[in-house]
């Protein structure tokens, strides 16, 4: 409660033991509800809004407030061509070491002369090799001769029921019988070294183009030829006989084989699948797209291209022709179409390209993202996918470039409310998450440090724009991130970007109880922050948002109020910005004083370094719920010089949140009585600062200044200043206001008043009992705070009663029919009320106005004469 000079006794009344109000004379545990009704009466914490990030013009890799150079910073505009990947490293990847031959093969070849005849090597002398090529041929032949030895779903659709006819049958048959003929050639599945050996075919594949292509199949398989024998039985000779018959490839497990230093059959039934799917499939999309010039035909190969890859598992790193796929989408680059350049982008990363290509093809992602007019196609295309991909599986280290475009793509996409909640549906926040640990682990001594702190400026602005989210804010929470945020808060502490992004993370999410519970937790949060404050006092933008935060760590939580007092050079740090944001301001206000005469308007409040001031008097406010923090900050001149200071320089009009802030921290710190109290030192002049405020028209500014004098009034200087300045007719006025809180905040000042004998009889000339009287039937069954201490500033006026009509005048009565109407608990106590609120009432009833209202009834009815029956009327 206000601190109130206590109750006091005539002397006549010898058998009255006088009591302070403010000390109950019976112990009571305080419920939440009394500690947030006492917060309300004395000390308060103080919100404000948070700071306001506008949205960047155009999409960039770093946006314009960066402290990164053109020059210490990767471009955000680049050109990009086909010339910009690197062939040589779209070479696939073998995942088989074959051991050294012990016989050289002899290679078959199909060399066409100027009369396309074909000329064979000359079969090998031992019998054995003639026995094993044989076998090979019978194998082949086998093969060969199945008739639909395409799966259906690897034929083109006009294909699906079309099978070899008689005449391609036989040519193959007596292709395959000729076996003094062929011989084998070794099969590798090394990369494709030879060009020799690649079947590319610049021209829609042909029915009789096809027949050549299964006859140089026939004639190119590749054996490794041991010296151990190799035998190779068939078992169904009439399939053999009837080639056509054989419905689908893995019927052809009719062989009873075994090899020894042979490459499994399956292994190479999947190759020969594969080249025979890349023929028939592959190769006609491949020719559209070198052929076609019409966009939108190139997109729809484009689709159908992935499609087909998809359906032969040819995406990935160890698809053998995949140089010269990607060869050909390289040079769809240089075609400028953002929806061609998507899809293309798509199909080149789920080729798993690494290296030069990964980073170009990041880059294209990241040219097609930069442009907020293809977020639509970008949803589509499911590009964020692919993206996250890369981002989950790539080395940080080797493709931290790659990475960094990739991410900034990302950045792009969170600008877009459809994909920033499929982000969160598709656990790119624990993603990014693990990704910022792995940053986190590379030390400051690393050759990678520097250039992953472009990466981590994209990663931070992203999380950023999640924590908009509702479910991704649980996720940052459960999955560590203030943890890891303050890791790299203290590794990068020299990069103000990195800086910046971060705590703007904190000031969105300290906005929720949930988290700011979490950051408060973190012990090592706070001397960061002062740590960043020392660094960057002149950064507005990262100092406010600091400020905000700590603004939000100290409104609810005690113990962070402490703990952010004690850590070493708290208070200074708090003073020197203080003290920096409000010589800014006034030489803000200097410069548009002197431009007045140029007819230039005055800026709207509140300015930037107003906005630093209001959210760092809140701290001071907040921090000084702490009884020993308060305690300790009533007795900082310093600080209570600068408060005083902004009083001196701002009126409530210029800007009304900074004014109405610093009289609520005065208020607080004016609380506590401590030896060499600063507030103590200058309450005459605090009081003249404050009454421009209580006379000026905004209510809130008024109420605040009235709180200040209830406390500041306990002093006898003060008490004569309201009495000089008038101010108790205004504070009278004011219990006409038919607001709880502002009749509670009059009957502070009133009742410091009436201490003083000498005063009490304004109270009596202003009306002031009538209205005291209202205030009591209005507001006393619903707050038994405010009629208690109604009851004690008639206490105290009341003192030197002789007759109780002649103290309170016409409202005796009225006042003695009331008290017995509130004293009555079934009357007073409203039992339709829940449980919890209904024990709340009762317990302020029975502990403060109970005692208070029984001895001011008895000293009116033991000093009254009372009228006959029925002229009262009863409440």
């Amino acid at each position: 409660v206000l601190l109130c000079r206590g109750m006091h006794t005539s002397k006549n009344e010898n058998t009255e033991r006088a009591e302070p109000f403010y000390r109950l004379s019976v112990p009571k545990q305080k419920t939440s509800s009394e500690i947030i009704n006492e917060a309300r009466n004395v000390l308060r914490t103080l919100r404000t809004r948070r700071p306001f990030t506008p949205t960047e013009d155009q999409r960039k890799l770093f946006g314009s407030g960066s402290s990164r150079t053109p020059q210490n910073r990767p471009p955000s505009v680049f050109s990009l061509h086909a010339s910009s990947f690197d062939l040589a490293e779209s070479r696939p990847v073998s995942g088989v070491r074959l051991s050294p031959l012990d016989h050289k093969p002899l290679l078959v070849t199909f060399a066409k002369d100027e009369d396309s005849s074909i000329s064979l090597p000359k079969p090998p002398a031992n019998a054995a090799e003639v026995r094993k090529v044989s076998s090979v041929r019978a194998r082949l032949f086998r093969r060969t001769s199945q008739g639909n030895f395409l799966s259906a779903k690897m034929v083109p659709p006009d294909q699906n029921e079309e099978k070899l006819d008689s005449e391609e049958t036989a040519m193959m048959n007596n292709l395959c019988r000729s076996n003094n003929n062929c011989l084998a050639e070794q099969r590798s599945y090394t990369p494709f070294n030879d060009e020799s050996g690649k079947l590319i075919c610049n021209k829609i594949i042909s029915r009789s183009e096809r027949e050549d292509f299964l006859k140089e199949k026939a004639g190119k398989f590749l054996f490794q030829v041991r010296e151990e024998p190799v035998l190779l039985k068939y078992s169904n000779v009439d399939q053999m006989k009837n080639p056509g018959t054989s419905s689908s490839w893995p019927r052809s497990t009719g062989w009873k084989r075994r090899l020894t230093g042979l490459e499994d059959e399956t292994r190479m039934n999947e190759s020969d699948q594969e080249e025979i799917f890349w023929h028939i499939k592959i190769l006609p999309i491949l020719h559209e797209l070198e052929e076609e010039d019409n966009i939108e035909n190139l997109c729809l190969a484009c689709i159908k291209l992935y499609q087909a890859l998809n359906e032969g598992n040819m995406l990935g790193k160890r698809f053998k022709r995949r140089s010269v796929l990607l060869k050909t989408l390289y040079k769809l680059v240089d075609i400028d179409s953002d929806p061609l350049c998507l899809k293309v982008a798509k199909i080149i990363l789920a080729m798993k390209v690494d290296g030069k290509n990964l980073l170009s093809v990041c880059k294209l992602a990241f040219k097609i993202c930069r442009n907020e007019k293809n977020d639509y196609i970008i949803q589509n295309e499911r590009l964020l996918d692919s993206l996250l991909e890369v981002l989950r599986t790539e080395d940080l280290q080797k493709n931290n470039e790659g990475l960094l475009y990739c991410m900034g793509a990302i950045k792009f996409m969170s600008g877009n409310a459809v994909l920033l909640n499929e982000m969160v549906i598709k656990g790119a926040v624990e993603m990014l998450l693990q990704l910022m640990k792995r940053i986190n682990n590379i030390k400051e001594n690393d050759t990678y440090f520097s250039s992953l702190g472009h990466l981590l400026v994209q990663l931070t602005a992203t999380l950023r724009n999640l924590a908009d989210l509702p479910p991704a804010r649980r996720q940052l929470i459960c999955g560590g991130a203030v943890s890891e945020l303050c890791v790299a808060l203290e590794q990068r502490i020299n990069d103000k970007d990195v800086c910046t992004y971060i705590v703007r993370i904190f000031s969105k999410l300290s906005s929720y109880d949930d988290f700011c519970a979490a950051l408060a937790d973190c012990s090592r949060c706070y001397i960061l922050f002062l740590a960043l404050l020392n660094k960057h006092q002149k950064q507005q933008d990262l100092v406010i948002r600091i400020i905000f935060i700590l603004g939000n760590l100290t409104e609810k939580n005690n113990q962070a109020r402490e703990q952010f007092f004690k850590e070493k050079g708290s208070v200074n740090t708090l003073i020197s910005l203080f003290q920096t944001y409000h010589e800014l301001d006034l030489n803000a206000q200097k410069w548009y004083r002197e431009r007045e005469g140029e007819e230039k308007n005055h800026p709207k409040h509140p300015s930037e370094t107003e906005d630093v001031l209001i959210k760092l008097i809140r701290v001071l406010a907040n921090l000084s719920i702490h009884p020993s923090v308060g305690a300790a900050l009533a007795a900082a001149h310093r600080v209570i010089e600068l408060l005083v200071t902004v009083l001196e320089s701002k009126s409530v009009d210029d800007c009304e949140e900074l004014v109405i802030n610093t009289a609520t921290t005065i208020n607080n710190l004016s609380y506590y009585k401590v030896k060499n109290s600063a507030v103590q030192d200058r309450k005459l002049h605090i009081a003249e600062m404050l009454l421009k405020l209580l006379m000026s028209n905004n209510m809130d500014g008024v109420v605040e200044a009235v709180r200040v004098f209830g406390n500041l009034s306990q002093y006898h200087e003060i008490c004569d200043f309201i009495i000089q300045k008038k101010i108790y007719k205004f504070v009278i006025a004011l219990l006409d206001a038919k607001n709880q809180d502002v009749c509670f905040s009059a009957c502070g000042v009133l009742l410091n008043l009436t201490v003083d004998e000498n005063k009490r009889a304004l109270l009596m000339e202003e009306g002031g009992i009538g209205k005291l009287v209202d205030c009591l039937r209005d507001f006393g069954p619903s707050d038994w705070d405010l009629a208690c201490l109604i009851c004690k500033t008639l206490w105290n006026f009341s003192e030197d009663i002789t007759s109780a009509a002649s103290c309170f005048g016409e409202d005796t009565d009225v006042l003695l029919v009331l008290l017995t109407s509130l004293l009555d608990e079934e009357l007073a106590l409203d039992y339709s009320l829940d449980r919890d609120l209904r024990d709340y009432h009762k317990l302020y009833w029975e502990r403060e106005f109970k005692p208070v209202a029984e001895k001011l009834i008895d000293r009116i009815q033991s000093h009254h004469s009372f009228l006959p029956p029925g002229t009262i009327t009863p409440f």
